[in-house]
């Protein structure tokens, strides 16, 4: 198990506890589930690499059932969790442990722990429901990256690549509400600007424009990737600040704010933590539910998100000099430039409006050169870029 899952498994297991697990029995708990993971590895390693035989609509379909069944918790009324494990087994369980494989993640132990654990009234279900949900919801996500990577290794033929892109399609229907919320929260306008991204998409399959569809699959994964952030850190509506608040009146409301944020990050976290490990285990901690709700630092946890971005964003800058001239070049161009767009509005509250505009101007100025192979006006723009992104992470911590 990698390091990330290891703590992940340890805040299922404070989850466990927080209505009335005993420790008594969980030595007992912990042996027994060790046989079953070793089981359940072993079970793993014999599958082959095919895909869930379910299509897509029928794995979301799955999904949208079973958080519909979990819902019936927020109304304090008893969730069937057998039917919600029968629809986990019989239609997600697959697709979840091909990404678990693809990734080194462990996230199908997690999840049917949690739905073990409500169907034994050892975790307050409403807590169940958004473990599962945020976490199929970040399953969801990685299968479309997974679909992307194969459109790239099968370009060329049109037919698998554009059904590929359907596939991917289907698989953000399932996530696209919470893109609906993060905009209506906030205001923004990221709805508009993945579909934007899946368009270009399309044509660039229709036209054989390898370039083109790379950066608009750019779009829609920083882009989703903002969404995720905007649920959980960005202030002031993120889980991070939710719970901070609601600890100071209601220590179970709390929890759950604690692990819906808990559950939304881990499809950031893996992402985060090879750029800016440190910023992203800050936040790992005090997101995981051993924590108590009541220290959580909601600006702290923005600050480091904020450090975080842009220390990738100068990576992909970094990767942008070293591979100009290439295709590689405008794809890491881009990337830079979608991540400080994911902290638009704290770049703002930190260096100001103008010193904003200054740096949004100068990231697309690189990318236009970066785009049109303009060696000395990239140039120009990359000391300004690297100058501001550095004052940023200062003015931040």
């Amino acid at each position: 198990m990698s390091f990330k899952w290891t703590i992940l498994s340890a805040a299922l297991a404070s989850a466990l506890l927080i209505s009335g697990c005993s420790k008594e029995t969980a030595p007992e708990d912990k042996e027994e589930k060790a046989g079953t993971e070793e089981q359940t590895k072993s079970t793993a390693e014999e599958k082959t690499e095919k895909e869930a035989s379910s299509e897509p609509e029928t794995v979301v379909k799955a999904y949208t059932d079973a958080v519909a069944e979990l819902d019936k918790a927020k109304e304090d009324q008893e969730v069937d969790f057998s039917k919600v494990e029968e629809l986990y087994k019989s239609e997600l369980q697959t697709l979840v442990k091909q990404r678990d494989a693809e990734f080194d993640e462990n996230i199908d132990q997690t999840i049917t722990a949690a739905l073990e654990a409500g169907k034994n009234e050892e975790m307050n279900p409403v807590v169940v429901r958004q473990l599962f949900d945020k976490l199929m919801q970040k399953e969801f996500f990685q299968t479309m990256r997974h679909e992307f990577t194969e459109i790239d290794e099968n370009w060329g033929n049109k037919e698998e690549v554009m059904e590929e892109y359907e596939e991917a399609m289907s698989f953000y229907g399932a996530i696209e509400g919470t893109v609906e919320k993060r905009d209506a929260a906030y205001e923004s306008n990221m709805q508009d600007v993945i579909a934007g991204g899946f368009d270009e998409m399309k044509k660039a399959i229709e036209s054989e424009d390898k370039l083109s569809f790379s950066l608009g699959k750019q779009v829609v994964d920083k882009t989703l990737m903002k969404t995720f952030y905007y649920a959980v850190g960005a202030l002031p509506n993120g889980y991070a600040t939710k719970a901070s608040e609601a600890a100071k009146t209601d220590e179970t409301e709390a929890k759950i704010e604690q692990a819906e944020g808990w559950a939304f990050y881990q499809s950031v976290y893996p992402y985060l933590q090879k750029h800016a490990a440190e910023d992203a285990d800050y936040i790992l901690k005090q997101l995981d539910l051993q924590t108590d709700a009541k220290t959580l630092d909601a600006e702290m946890i923005n600050k480091a998100f904020v450090r975080g971005f842009a220390k990738i964003a100068l990576h992909e800058y970094e990767e942008s000099k070293e591979a100009f001239g290439e295709e590689k070049g405008s794809i890491t161009a881009i990337e830079g430039a979608l991540f400080i767009n994911i902290i638009e509005n704290d770049i703002k509250t930190i260096l100001g409006e103008e010193e904003t505009t200054k740096l949004t101007e100068n990231a697309q100025g690189y990318l236009d050169a970066a785009k049109a192979n303009d060696k000395e006006a990239a140039d120009q723009y990359m000391p300004l870029l690297e100058e501001s992104l550095n004052n940023l992470i200062e003015k931040a911590k």
